[in-house]
């Protein structure tokens, strides 16, 4: 497992090396094809940063390489904003006082019918807290067989699952699983995640593990910016990635990046703010390290950011997001768990793209890769 590995790997030490890199070391970098943790954290460094031109062409270079001009749209629906972690930076904190909603199958059809009248949605994104009295395994399962008949590639994003549910949900229509680790930072993981299951620092980091080995086609990955020292953070998913791709090679990977935005209220501050400058060095040295992982911009960020960083190693995006349970019809007013950035319909991000000389994509999954996979397992059987 992942734990055991990373074990194996010093925050601190690591931190030091990033801030030692040189000129050198980031040219050394940027001459290779295939890089190395050590290249990635050169071109994260701060001496990287009289770089940025040429790492945007080469990261240009490489999309269109292995991407073409495609840009792979989905959409997200919350299922419920019900949980029992304390994440102390999370609108969804059960301390929270709120009204929790938990979408019924009804309401879960009314919610998909509604997006594909959005634009022709087929990558839908199944978000939860994490609270599986409420939101457990066959609730999901449920969940996915309503939502199969209406789109043709299907994720989650939900609490951490053992390898034979991940296994039982690919018999519904599973295709890929998002989980983000938040900070690798072990020590300090607790101060954000007191209590709950989130808590359980082991469990959550080897969940990747556990899709591996359920077979499950795709897995998103990342780190939540703000928490802890982000080149640190990026540093570690960059090995978590590595090891993924021995171990379960046949599998597709995924990256995101999402930023804390500093609270306008008493709400939690991060403790580190990642710059729209810093972001496009981190995307770039992430498409030079790896050139064929999947790498995912939310509405978070800003559309102008977006539209910018479309063209130079963003392969995927969301569009008309609602960060609250239901939010495409039944509960339009209910507490996101995070405010969008951009707000553009679907329809106005795909003209934008379309403008850019892109491609957008809404289907890159068909239920006949279901069947072929569903043929292969009975055949192993």
């Amino acid at each position: 497992m992942f734990s055991e590995y990373l074990k194996s790997i010093s925050w601190e030490e690591t931190t030091r090396a990033i801030y030692s890199k040189r000129e050198d070391d980031v040219k050394r970098a940027l001459s290779r094809r295939s890089c190395s943790v050590d290249d990635f954290m050169a071109l994260i460094s701060p001496a990287a940063e009289p770089y940025l031109e040429e790492m945007a062409q080469l990261s240009l270079r490489y999309t269109r390489e292995r991407f073409g001009k495609t840009m792979s749209l989905f959409i997200p629906l919350y299922l419920t904003n019900s949980c029992t972690n304390s994440c102390v930076y999370c609108g969804f904190h059960v301390s929270n006082r709120m009204k929790r909603t938990v979408l019924t199958f009804e309401e879960m059809e009314n919610e998909y019918r509604a997006i594909k009248r959005l634009g022709p949605f087929e990558n839908l994104l199944l978000v939860t807290g994490e609270n599986p009295a409420v939101a457990g395994v066959e609730y999901l399962a449920r969940a996915l067989d309503l939502a199969k008949p209406h789109f043709s590639n299907l994720k989650i994003e939900v609490m951490p699952l053992k390898s034979e549910e991940y296994a039982y949900l690919t018999e519904h229509g599973l295709n890929g699983v998002i989980c983000f680790q938040e900070t690798y930072n072990r020590e300090r993981y607790n101060i954000y995640h007191p209590r709950g299951m989130k808590s359980n620092f082991e469990w959550r980091v080897n969940a990747p593990d556990r899709m591996g080995q359920a077979g499950v086609h795709s897995i998103g990955m990342g780190a939540l910016i703000g928490l802890e020292e982000w080149r640190t953070d990026v540093t570690m998913l960059a090995y978590h990635l590595r090891y993924l791709q021995k171990h379960y090679w046949k599998t597709k990977y995924s990256v995101n990046f999402p930023r804390m935005r500093p609270a306008e209220n008493e709400g939690f501050q991060p403790n580190v703010v990642m710059t729209d400058k810093e972001l496009a060095q981190l995307t770039f040295a992430m498409r030079i390290f790896d050139h064929d992982v999947d790498i995912s911009y939310s509405t978070r960020e800003p559309a102008a950011f977006r539209d910018n960083m479309a063209r130079l190693g963003v392969t995927t995006m969301s569009a008309e997001s609602k960060t609250e349970p239901g939010g495409y019809f039944s509960y339009p007013q209910a507490l996101e768990q995070f405010h969008v950035s951009d707000e553009r319909t679907a329809v106005e991000v795909e003209a934008a793209l379309r403008g850019l000389g892109l491609e957008p994509v809404w289907k890159d999954w068909d239920s006949s890769f279901d069947m072929i996979a569903n043929g292969e397992k009975r055949q192993n059987i």
